[in-house]
């Protein structure tokens, strides 16, 4: 009987490593949900990754223009729009660590002008409001159309509600800490990212500005009436939204918020503001924990794609999906799969 299990593992699986059996059922398992989204027929095209105790598979379905069969690959640029928010929530963090701002800190000591409004009953705005989307700011700034025209904006908004109580997604904070970092460390914002985290990851596909080849491999992605959608036109720092990637940068950036060692990482991920019984905001990051799970995310969504990207730290996993579609329930969707592709690929 002791010989049946290790003859029935070679009969099924030959002279296949576990690591060979381990990979084939990740790129099983998004095969399966990846089919399955495209079943739908308001999505037209999906990228997966998935990085799982050091190995990453990518895969890659669909079209990225209707009719046109040319699926996307590792070297498509997708936009990550709000995903781009970790970014910033990133170097605030090291900000932190290098004591170049406080998260107590009242933000108007950053600012070069008077701002009266952003304080509530006495109490200001201080850094960890805007990181954690507590602040009070509307979601879109009342100005936008460029730096100048923003803090314009910015002085005619009515905090009503105190400071750090309650949760209301904004855009508005994001772009006033990427302006904030810009400023402490006397270095345009898109630096930052590029020096703080591009480099040292080797992300070089990842990048606000793109060249004229970027633009011919960007997608274009569609609404749910097959209505194809422009890309976002960046006028601010890029806090929000700006950046475009690939599925091989992505695996990269998972790979830093595994990396348990890295200070800024473990900063980046601490709680900071509770809502309900197993949610916290961090740096930008939404926590999930209870008994059973611990998970870092984030969604991005812009005209015409949206994205998902997790880390799950116990289990060593982070999942990345794209796609070129974005209508009112597609995070909603793109979340289930995600969810259902880690049940597929933890049992593994």
């Amino acid at each position: 009987m002791k010989y049946l299990i290790p003859a029935l593992f070679f009969a099924l699986f030959g002279c296949k490593s576990v690591e060979q059996i381990n990979k084939q059922n990740v790129e099983n398992a998004i095969t399966k949900n990846a089919l399955q989204l495209l079943e739908d027929k308001r999505f037209h095209s999906v990228s997966i990754a998935v990085l799982k105790n050091g190995e990453s598979t990518i895969k890659h379905f669909g079209e990225l223009t209707i009719g046109k069969s040319n699926k996307p690959n590792d070297s498509t640029l997708y936009e990550l729009a709000s995903v781009t928010k970790t970014f910033t929530g990133y170097i605030a963090a090291k900000a932190v660590l290098d004591k170049k701002i406080n998260l107590e800190d009242d933000i108007r000591i950053y600012l070069d002008e008077s701002y009266p409004n952003f304080e509530f009953q006495g109490e200001p705005i201080r850094i960890k409001h805007l990181i954690t989307h507590t602040s009070g700011f509307p979601n879109f700034p009342p100005k936008s159309e460029n730096k100048e025209s923003f803090f314009e904006g910015l002085k005619l908004i009515k905090i009503e509600t105190k400071p750090g109580e309650k949760y209301f997604y904004s855009n508005t904070a994001p772009e006033l800490t990427a302006y904030i970092l810009e400023k402490v460390y006397q270095k345009p914002y898109e630096e930052l990212v590029t020096e703080f985290i591009l480099k040292p990851n080797n992300m070089n596909q990842t990048k606000f500005s793109l060249n004229k080849n970027d633009k011919t491999i960007l997608v274009k992605g569609y609404n749910d009436k097959n209505e194809l959608m422009p890309n976002f036109d960046r006028t601010l720092w890029g806090g929000i939204a700006g950046l475009h990637s690939t599925t091989t940068d992505l695996v990269k950036y998972m790979k830093l918020h595994l990396d348990k060692s890295n200070p800024i990482v473990n900063e980046s991920h601490k709680k900071i503001f509770k809502e309900g019984s197993d949610f916290w905001e961090a740096y930008h990051w939404y926590i999930i924990e209870d008994d059973n799970k611990l998970i870092y995310r984030h969604h991005g969504g812009i005209y015409g794609m949206q994205n998902w990207f997790v880390i799950y730290p116990k289990q060593n996993i982070g999942i990345s999906i794209l796609t070129n579609t974005s209508f009112n329930e597609t995070g909603e969707i793109l979340e289930k799969v995600v969810d259902n592709l880690y049940l597929d690929i933890n049992v593994n």
